[in-house]
């Protein structure tokens, strides 16, 4: 097939260049504006989530299975958010973390993982790294510009309405893409991996969470277009990073559609990416003896593609609606994220103004995975993943439903109750169903 790397950049240049030759095309800011322009933005965010799972139904368990005994887990993440407004239009983003605790089992047998703040670092020694650093320059196009709030990883200022932004640096992919107004974070929505951003995307990132590499958008009043190049693991879902962009290296591409239906706002979006890894094939990976071993079949440049569909949509003033839908070829190993291959799922969203609290919240979602006949093929014969593999596998999707009630106790305080009910954990009838309950307490300034 043609390098849908070269197609990704033949797109964004068709877009993008014209706009290059516009009058007034990258003009500094005016005078007006800078003055309105701060220099600084400090916030910090402290997120701790206690979960528990109950005891549940078990024929057999392998190496990456969840334990079928009940367990009580802790995690907790602290995280500064420091940008600096360096000149004209470039800004320096630097995020230190501080994350500790862990996860249930070894963050290991339901795909789905009910925890989106535990990576699978399990450590419950505090443990400090710098998640972001980062240099943002915009260009604007036009002069009609809009008001910037000082927020995290954001200056309070003006920017150009129609711009484009360019990054370099550490960051997080679902940062700028896969957004959704309902579901996107998991310190003050759904905690679930496959509800906080597309579970078959398998987003380039090292072990927590975060990659390094450059990205390119252009913003319209209703709509944008985002594309980045970042580094990919050197083995799956692991801590380093591999420096070889020449065989190994992630694209993502995305278009995003803002728009009002019936006066109401919503928003649309296409994802599409292609990955080149260090990664194993799983019909390669049999051996004649009928076992299986990815390693032998692991090869620069393996090939990994897919594509995702997402919304978010006003329904009325209080209840907002969401949905995704993700696939991949299915045809390699997962190497970041998590073993999905298809993934659907959708819910609403509904404020506190109804029952007289205007700050509360309620999230409720169902989510639906699936595998690809050979991962499934791999995994019934005793195939490990980096995530799931009971060692045998009864075949059946893996559902999870998820409600959760966000409490504002003060401008800075939110207390929430998070329920999970997962149906055939790592896809396998023969274990579950179990429930996880968790408390999250989050601080922000």
């Amino acid at each position: 097939m043609q390098d849908p790397n070269r197609l990704i950049g033949f797109v964004v240049f068709i877009i993008i260049g014209p706009f290059l030759l516009l009058p007034g095309f990258g003009q500094e800011q005016s005078d007006a504006q800078e003055t309105e322009q701060e220099t600084w933005s400090i916030h910090f965010q402290t997120t701790s989530i206690g979960q528990y799972h109950d005891n549940f139904f078990s024929l057999y368990e392998g190496v990456n299975s969840l334990p079928s005994h009940p367990e009580t887990r802790m995690s907790f993440t602290d995280t500064g958010f420091i940008g600096l407004h360096i000149f004209g239009s470039t800004d320096l983003i630097v995020d230190p973390e501080v994350s500790a605790g862990r996860g249930f089992g070894q963050v290991t047998g339901i795909a789905g993982f009910p925890n989106g703040e535990i990576t699978r670092v399990t450590s419950v020694t505090p443990q400090f790294y710098i998640a972001r650093a980062l240099i943002r320059q915009v260009w604007s196009i036009g002069k009609e510009t809009e008001t910037v709030d000082d927020d995290a990883n954001q200056v309070a200022g003006k920017q150009p309405v129609r711009r484009l932004t360019w990054i370099l640096g550490k960051f997080a992919l679902p940062d700028r893409f896969d957004n959704n107004a309902c579901s996107n974070d998991p310190r003050t929505q759904f905690l679930n991996w496959a509800l906080m951003t597309n579970g078959a995307w398998d987003y380039p990132a090292d072990v927590r969470g975060y990659t390094v590499g450059t990205m390119l958008e252009l913003t319209m009043k209703q709509w944008s277009l985002r594309a980045a190049v970042v580094t990919e693991p050197t083995t799956a879902n692991g801590p380093t990073l591999d420096w070889r962009l020449s065989k190994n290296r992630g694209t993502a591409a995305e278009w995003e559609w803002r728009h009002k239906w019936a006066g109401r706002a919503g928003a649309f979006r296409i994802l599409g990416f292609f990955n080149r890894e260090d990664a194993g094939t799983f019909r390669q990976a049999f051996l004649p003896d009928g076992s299986v071993d990815l390693a032998e079949t692991r090869r620069n440049g393996t090939e990994k593609y897919g594509f995702g569909i997402n919304f978010d949509q006003d329904l009325t003033q209080n209840i907002s609606a969401f949905g995704r839908y993700g696939w991949n070829d299915g045809k390699t190993e997962s190497f970041a994220f998590s073993q999905i291959d298809r993934s659907l799922s959708g819910g609403v969203n509904i404020k506190g103004n109804l029952w007289r609290r205007d700050r509360d919240h309620v999230g409720i979602a169902a989510v639906r995975n699936f595998l690809s006949g050979d991962q499934r093929r791999f995994l019934e014969a005793g195939g490990m993943g980096f995530i799931i593999g009971d060692g045998r596998l009864n075949y059946d999707p893996e559902s999870i439903i998820e409600a959760y009630y966000a409490l504002r106790a003060t401008k800075r305080w939110t207390l929430s109750a998070d329920y999970q009910h997962i149906q055939n954990p790592a896809y396998n009838r023969d274990r579950g169903p179990l429930w996880v309950a968790s408390i999250r307490l989050h601080w922000e300034y």
